[in-house]
C-alpha cells in the first residue's frame, strides 16, 4: 500500500510545532519535516519530497496562502495535497482556502490524539 508517509509541516509557533510533530510521528507514524516559515519551506520542500503539506495560515513575512502560491510554482509541488491549519474556520474563510487549492482546513487548537486521523482523512479525499 502506498499510503501517506512524508508530511511537511509549516508553522511558526514552536509549541504548536512540537505538539503536532509528536502527534503526527508518534500517534500517526508519519515522517514529519517541520519548517518555521514559508521561506524555509520553499528551500526544504524539494529535498524532502513531501506527499502532503500542512500550512499554518498566519505567519510573519510569508503567510500560508502566499506559501501555497509559491509552492505551486515549483513543478514537483504542483500537485502535492495541501491542508491549512488555522483557528480561522468560518465558512467564508474555509471557502477561501479551498478556493486556493487546499484540500481542507484543520481547526486549531487541534486534538493531538486525532490529528493524524484528520490528516489521513484529508489525504484520502485527494486519492479517491
Amino acid at each position: 500500500m502506498s499510503g501517506l508517509q512524508r508530511i511537511l509541516y509549516v508553522e511558526d509557533e514552536p509549541d504548536i510545532q512540537a505538539v503536532a510533530r509528536l502527534a503526527l510521528e508518534l500517534v500517526g507514524g508519519f515522517t514529519v519535516k517541520v519548517c518555521s516559515s514559508g521561506e524555509e519551506a520553499l528551500r526544504e520542500v524539494e529535498g524532502f519530497a513531501p506527499q502532503m503539506i500542512l500550512l499554518d495560515v498566519m505567519m510573519p513575512v510569508m503567510d500560508g496562502p502566499g506559501t501555497l502560491k509559491a509552492l505551486r510554482k515549483q513543478p514537483a509541488m504542483a500537485a502535492v495535497p495541501v491542508a491549512f491549519m488555522t483557528a480561522k474556520v468560518q465558512p467564508q474563510e474555509v471557502a477561501l482556502y479551498t478556493g486556493l487549492g487546499a484540500l481542507g482546513v484543520i481547526a486549531k487548537p487541534f486534538d493531538p490524539m486525532t490529528l493524524a486521523d484528520e490528516v489521513r482523512r484529508l489525504w484520502e479525499t485527494s486519492h479517491d
